[in-house]
């Protein structure tokens, strides 16, 4: 390919030795064979491939963490992936509690580092997910009723723009590109390399707990979890994870920001339902209750793929959604099928739903769930099982979250984004117009037609 500009970074064409280890996603069977990889050191080497595709007239592909939930957003045939993994830096500034980081950071990385210096840096529910991309999709997590979102939290950012430009935004200037990366999803406006973040003093030590109890008990747990934990100290985070009926088990865990007596109080109301089958409730120093949260989760050794779909729920599930609950666990297989819920409220609804581009604010809780699968012939009916329990439990649910994308859903727009996609189209008008960045589930600009 004869063009101006030369590719700079670490470069890996298809045939090349690397491609196959650079291929790789968190989900095993990724089925897309790009041109090239670029895996960028700097700023400029995110700029050089962007104007080389241009040139070339070659697909564009941002990639921060390799851990996209659908198998091909993050790759594309005979296109280039930009990969920013090796933009690590994390800068912390003490006086004024702000950290840059380089947006080939993990949320782990981030956590893990700042967690000794006495500060608390926002993470989800794996150490391996990429800041890049979970911050632009919102960033939800055990710590947001008491910091925000992972977006919340974003203060100002570098992008390079679909011709190549390094573009900075803040709340004075591309005021409206920052305000679309607050959960306008990864993928859209451009290449995102670097972030500054407020970050939060971290107490000294914290609570963290898991409780299991007995498959046989999810509706009881989950009925007496929804009434509770929305309503909750704001400090308290909960997450309950309900396996499949072959194996599977109900887990509750998460953290208190504050001292195990008052921990043991606020969870009362979920010790005493039920028969409990384990029950760990311990206070640690600070960075053993991140080591706790985010314990070693590999991108590339996972060998199960998966099909999720995500919603927000405004009120308790009715029987009729948890009977269609049940159906889907007793269909599912596999040790990380099932359903995820994770209590809501807090600092996030403290925010307006149009303040930021993640509209979904008004929730009591967020909900997903996956089927897995190791063997490529059983994918069918496991993405057929997860998008049929999505039908039945659409009058209990609301839109669906971008960071747990799934391409079965129809005009996802305003089922991603709600009443805020009309004015993220605008904003991808202005910053990519050509639509450069574009994949199966991306915002079109306004005045184009999806296509």
């Amino acid at each position: 390919m004869k063009s101006k500009t030369k590719l700079t970074g670490l470069v890996i064409f298809k045939g090349d030795p690397g491609y196959d280890v650079a291929r790789k996603n968190w989900d095993p069977h990724t089925d897309r064979f790009p041109k090239v990889f670029v895996f960028a050191k700097c700023t400029q080497d995110v700029a050089n491939a962007i104007r080389w595709a241009n040139e070339n007239n070659v697909p564009v592909r941002p990639r921060s963490g390799r851990h996209s939930l659908e198998v091909n957003l993050s790759q594309v045939n005979g296109g280039i992936v930009i990969d920013v993994s090796k933009m690590k830096k994390i800068t912390l500034n003490k006086k004024r509690s702000t950290a840059i980081v380089g947006s080939g950071n993990t949320v782990g990385r981030i956590a893990k580092t700042l967690a000794p210096l006495g500060y608390i840096a926002p993470f989800g529910d794996s150490p391996s997910v990429g800041i890049g991309g979970i911050t632009l999709g919102g960033g939800i997590g055990p710590l947001q009723r008491t910091v925000g979102l992972v977006s919340d939290n974003l203060i100002a950012l570098e992008m390079v723009d679909a011709k190549g430009r390094v573009i900075r935004a803040n709340k004075k200037r591309n005021s409206d590109l920052l305000w679309a990366s607050k959960g306008g999803g990864g993928g859209n406006f451009g290449v995102y390399t670097r972030y500054k973040f407020k970050v939060h003093a971290a107490p000294e030590k914290a609570t963290v707990y898991r409780i299991t109890w007995p498959w046989e008990q999810f509706p009881e747990v989950l009925k007496a979890w929804q009434r509770w934990a929305p309503c909750v100290d704001d400090r308290l985070g909960s997450e309950l994870s309900i396996g499949p009926k072959k194996g599977g088990n109900v887990t509750m865990n998460g953290l208190f920001l504050g001292s195990k007596t008052e921990a043991l109080r606020l969870l009362k109301p979920m010790t005493s339902i039920g028969t409990t089958t384990s029950k760990l409730i311990r206070l640690l120093p600070y960075p053993k209750v991140v080591d706790f949260l985010l314990p070693p989760d590999p991108v590339l050794t996972q060998r199960e793929s998966n099909q999720f779909s995500s919603g927000f729920g405004r009120h308790p599930f009715p029987d009729k959604a948890i009977k269609s609950m049940r159906k889907f666990l007793e269909q599912v297989e596999g040790q990380f099928a099932g359903f995820f819920f994770l209590n809501w409220g807090g600092a996030v609804s403290r925010v307006a739903p149009k303040a930021t581009a993640f509209y979904w604010r008004k929730a009591k809780f967020y909900v997903e769930w996956n089927s897995s699968w190791v063997k490529k012939s059983d994918a069918a009916k496991n993405i057929a099982v997860a998008r049929e329990t999505r039908r039945k439990l659409q009058p209990y649910i609301v839109g669906s979250y971008i960071n747990v994308p799934d391409q079965g859903i129809q005009n996802s727009g305003p089922v991603y984004y709600g009443a805020n996609y009309p004015r993220l189209r605008r904003v991808k008008a202005k910053y990519d117009p050509g639509n450069v960045f574009h994949n199966p589930q991306s915002i079109p600009p306004a005045g184009r037609r999806k296509g």
